[in-house]
């Protein structure tokens, strides 16, 4: 975000990318569009996270993204079933009696935001399977089941329970196909208009689709596989991602979690190199934001810190960075040798846009960590942090603006400051030889500490994100950033729903109208004309 003292923090922003119009997928790589260096101005995205409620709808199985299960028994209240006991990728092996095991699915259904339409449902296994919220069951045979789904009509998620199961030979390796993609989700995973949209981008960043937030994952063993009964707890796995990658031609971007073994960096790198396609590059970063005292990573790295006797112990925030830059550092080398060479591997050290403090005395210089990365990341959002009371701008006070007043405010004070971080950390990158890029960016319209209660003050943020002038703005910022000499730009974030915690999404679902998302579309012709300069 756009803090510049060390350890002020703010929420998340949200990102968006857009497919290149006017040059197909196949010109662009031909012509070299699509991996442009490090130094040329380009789009990547920040992709929503996998969580029930996604409103992207990534894949032709929308059990991917399926709620854990939900231990439910007969009598008691919601979630207070007994202990379920799972095989190691989830899956229910026993149920006890009177009781049944539940998840949800497609968790975006106000305004009906999910296909309508027949959905599949296949399984191994013995018991029965029932569900709530369907129109009907067409048809049921053992391992296929039709369920017939209106959004609109159920006004709900799609509910799905197992209440009986053979434990030995437990129900498993559920999947429901969305209408329409049966005979084609084996050999592609993805709902296409997912990857239509997506086409011509330059580089996805997988933060979120890695959980790297207060990522619990350690071993090569305990990491998310295809196999996984869910992706919602550890994330998406690494399979997925490069399939992702090799189908748009694009650049993967991983954030390599902050509990992670040496084992699991070495086996993670042996498989982007082993699958994913030459030619696309692989940006590499150490888990994302060590430096936001919100996320559990920074603790992590304090108590490292702490361990290795990094830091002043009076300030175990600067331990955090130091442990921060050595553990990239370590990463980086394990990359190096899986990978033989560096063609191809940019190794990110990222930290608070404008943070200069930092950046030149611990973040790049500790342990010369700068010798061993080839760029600097940053979040240079366009801030406008409305607290509920104190000296700066309050809830009290925005709540009662017009919505030209907010983008008068973010044109006249957020964008000016955001560009001065930009020039700023440019500097710090040109003198340690380093590329500069965004890890994440865009608007930072949001209330903190109480002002997020605020309705009026959330009902006109939502209002500002969709109004024609703010696309006006992003033009002006995005010329901004390349006028700077800022390389790839990852927009924080593709599609999500907009909320009192943020209107972060380029846009908020799936089918909204690209037309009538100002920033969806200032972001799509900034990023067509990035790519017609490399020609």
């Amino acid at each position: 975000m756009l803090s510049i003292i060390g350890r002020v923090v703010f929420p998340r922003v949200v990102l968006l990318v857009v497919g290149v119009a006017a040059l197909s997928t196949q010109s662009m790589a031909t012509a070299g569009v699509l991996n442009p260096p490090a130094s040329q101005a380009q789009l990547g995205i920040n992709l929503s996270g996998p969580v029930d409620w996604n409103t992207e709808v990534p894949f032709a199985d929308v059990f991917h993204l399926s709620r854990p299960w939900i231990s439910q028994r007969e009598g008691a209240r919601w979630g207070e079933g007994p202990k379920l006991e799972l095989d190691e990728h989830g899956w229910v092996k026993k149920l006890e009696r009177g009781c049944w095991a539940e998840t949800l699915m497609c968790t975006i259904h106000d305004g009906g935001h999910y296909p309508a339409g027949e959905y599949t449902v296949l399984y191994e296994g013995e018991g029965k399977i029932e569900f709530r919220n369907v129109v009907s069951v067409t048809s049921s045979a053992p391992g296929r089941i039709v369920i017939d789904v209106n959004p609109a009509q159920s006004n709900g998620p799609i509910y799905l329970k197992v209440v009986k199961t053979n434990p030995r030979n437990y129900i498993r390796n559920i999947k429901v196909i969305m209408p329409g993609l049966l005979d084609t989700y084996q050999s592609n995973p993805w709902r296409p208009g997912f990857l239509n949209r997506w086409r011509g981008i330059t580089c996805f960043r997988f933060m979120d689709w890695m959980q790297t937030n207060g990522s619990t994952v350690e071993t090569w063993r305990g990491r998310p596989t295809p196999a996984s009964a869910t992706f919602m707890q550890k994330g998406i796995p690494l399979e997925l991602m490069i399939d992702l990658c090799n189908r748009q031609k694009a650049d993967a971007w991983f954030c390599v979690p902050h509990r992670a073994s040496d084992e699991y960096v070495r086996r993670f790198a042996q498989m982007v190199k082993s699958k994913l396609e030459p030619g696309l590059k692989v940006y590499v970063e150490y888990s994302n934001e060590v430096w936001n005292a919100r996320f559990p990573q920074h603790d992590y790295a304090e108590k490292r810190a702490a361990d290795l006797g990094l830091g002043p112990p009076e300030r175990p925030w600067e331990g955090a960075g130091m442990y921060y830059a050595r553990r990239s550092v370590e990463i980086f080398r394990i990359w190096e040798d899986v990978f033989g060479e560096r063609e191809g591997l940019v190794r990110v050290l990222a930290w608070q846009a404008g943070n200069t403090w930092w950046m030149n005395n611990i973040v790049l210089t500790h342990e010369d960590a700068y010798k061993h990365a080839d760029a600097l990341a940053i979040a240079p959002y366009m801030g406008m942090i409305v607290h509920r009371e104190g000296d700066g701008l309050t809830a009290r006070e925005v709540s009662g603006w017009t919505v030209d007043q907010v983008l008068d405010y973010l044109e006249r004070h957020a964008l000016p400051h955001s560009i001065e971080a930009i020039e700023a950390s440019k500097k710090v990158a040109d003198n340690f030889g380093l590329a500069l890029i965004a890890y994440e960016g865009g608007q930072h319209m949001v209330g903190v500490s109480g002002a997020q209660e605020n309705d009026a003050l959330t009902a006109l943020f939502q209002a500002a994100n969709k109004a024609p002038r703010i696309g006006k703005i992003y033009a002006e910022y995005y010329d901004a950033w390349t006028e700077a000499g800022g390389g790839l730009f990852c927009y924080f974030t593709s599609i999500s729903r907009w909320s009192k915690w943020g209107s972060w999404g380029i846009m908020q679902y799936y089918d909204d109208a690209p037309l009538e998302s100002p920033k969806f579309m200032a972001t799509m012709k900034w990023g067509r004309r990035c790519a017609k300069r490399k020609l």
